[in-house]
């Protein structure tokens, strides 16, 4: 093998490692993340009858919207996160520029974690969190075969009508009914913003069709969901921040330094002349 042939394959061994090592990174962080989120859900989640029962179909249900929630914030945390991990990874690399152990924390890194965050903000944000919520709420069509439903005659034989077969039919249910009103919240949305731009928009351009999606509609979508974001936190702060100063202006003890003990003093005597004088 010529050495041009050696390097050639030496470079796309390295390339092939280090994309097997961000991998390997990545599904680690997320998998704390996610683990992490868990274990905050499951702590303040409200607690259901129906989540000791395993097969019923509520309970699966609500154990696959825990764990969308749970990617959810999983990946909420992971971009707040995200910032401060750069920093101190770029900061770490300028302290130990030499230092074999720390060589994984490279741009190429740093740049993929941000486009898989972005990735999954942005499903999370027009998919998962609406799917999840639509899900919990859906009862499956009607004629849908549900779990424990005295009225419906079973098809086929017994042994295909088991329980398990029950509950997945039940479930698909759901996942039919929660997709067709996805679609169509999706299209009144897309179709909302189409109007909206064509109305803001003097151009004969933004009024044609819908064939620039990906190129415009969807990130003029991003924008208007992220500004509706701004302007919740905007108006929500200030009220946060008053009830937190309310809160711990009457759990803490104010102190009493500033206070003038001769005035107190002087209150105390005249109370207990006035106490002396009734009785």
């Amino acid at each position: 093998m010529a050495p041009v042939e050696q390097d050639a394959l030496a470079m796309r061994e390295q390339i092939f490692h280090e994309r097997v090592r961000e991998c390997i990174i990545c599904a680690l962080l997320f998998a704390s993340l996610y683990i992490l989120c868990h274990f905050i859900i499951t702590h303040f989640k409200k607690h259901t009858d129906f989540t000791a029962v395993h097969d019923d179909e509520d309970a699966a249900v609500n154990r696959i919207a825990l764990g969308l929630c749970t990617f959810t914030l999983a990946v909420a945390l992971g971009a707040v996160l995200l910032l401060p991990f750069s920093i101190i990874s770029n900061e770490v690399l300028l302290s130990f520029p030499q230092n074999y152990y720390i060589q994984w924390l490279n741009g190429s890194l740093i740049h993929g974690l941000w486009n898989l965050v972005f990735l999954f903000s942005n499903m999370s944000l027009v998919f998962l969190m609406p799917f999840a919520y639509f899900f919990t709420e859906s009862e499956g069509f009607a004629g849908s075969k549900k779990v424990g439903d005295p009225t419906h005659v079973p098809p086929c034989p017994p042994l295909c009508d088991s329980p398990l077969t029950q509950l997945l039919q039940g479930i698909m249910a759901r996942v039919y009914e929660t997709s067709v009103v996805l679609l169509l919240l999706t299209l009144l949305v897309l179709g909302m913003v189409w109007v909206a731009s064509a109305i803001v928009g003097n151009d004969a351009a933004s009024r044609q069709s819908l064939y620039d999606l990906w190129e415009y509609y969807l990130p003029y979508l991003y924008s208007c969901i992220s500004l509706f974001g701004v302007l919740l936190l905007l108006l929500c702060t200030p009220f946060g921040l008053s009830t937190m100063f309310t809160v711990t202006g009457k759990l803490l003890v104010k102190p009493r330094l500033l206070e003038d003990l001769d005035e107190q003093l002087s209150c105390t005597r005249f109370e207990e002349a006035a106490v002396s004088h009734r009785i």
